[in-house]
């Protein structure tokens, strides 16, 4: 046998023992970090196609401030307990963590935290869970049955509005202008509900009901 043929079959070898490792790491007894992330045998593995609630995160519900990021990994670390769960690998991320879908059994987590609230469908990435977040938002489970700012707006900086920025008479749904000329309302609790100002000398305002809104000419946001 050639150098060659050597050095090939000895790589070959070890390139089978690396794989084997690290499809063993995704399976295991796993430590939550939030309600996306968890850790099996040291290796960070990203639930795919969601995004939960950062762990600093508040949201509202009922009018009070929640820490919504802190339940999210609360709900999920109570759903897994000591159970052995497999993750399947779909990519790698820029911070080095496995993106996988992980399974307790024959449930599937990610799906499982979408539907309960707890994480919306991550669209930047994933269309996955788009329905199970539909069902969510209908049912106003978790997240839902109040107001928060969507997680990737939340790591950019964007907060809940205080109370003083909605008005006196709590007509809450925001009739926003976009850029296109559109008039779009958001109800609370919609995706883009948070992060919406509205500027009443662009035309901009409050509705007290849908209906309201609707015959004033706007149309509901898509999400």
């Amino acid at each position: 046998m050639t150098q060659r043929l050597l050095i090939a079959v000895f790589l070959a070898a070890t390139a089978g023992v690396a794989s084997a490792i690290v499809q063993s790491s995704n399976v295991g007894v796993a430590s939550v970090i939030d309600g996306d992330t968890l850790e099996i045998h040291g290796q960070r593995i990203r639930l795919h196609g969601i995004d939960a609630p950062e762990s600093g995160q508040s949201c509202e519900r009922g009018a009070l401030e929640y820490r919504c990021g802190q339940q999210a990994a609360l709900a999920l670390a109570d759903k897994i307990g000591q159970a052995t769960i497999r993750c399947e690998q779909r990519d790698i991320d820029r911070y080095q963590r496995i993106v996988a879908v992980c399974r307790l059994g024959n449930m599937d987590l990610n799906a499982w935290m979408v539907r309960q609230g707890w994480a919306i469908a991550y669209r930047q990435y994933s269309l996955d869970y788009v329905g199970g977040e539909n069902a969510a938002r209908t049912a106003r489970a978790g997240i839902w049955a109040g107001r928060f700012v969507e997680p990737a707006n939340w790591r950019l900086g964007n907060r809940l509005q205080s109370a003083n920025e909605t008005t006196v008479d709590a007509c809450q749904i925001k009739g926003n202008i976009n850029r296109n000329g559109k008039r779009i309302y958001h109800v609370p609790g919609a995706r883009d509900y948070g992060p919406t100002r509205i500027d009443e000398s662009k035309g901009e305002q409050w509705f007290c009901s849908e209906d309201e809104a609707l015959k004033a000419g706007w149309r509901r946001s898509a999400q």
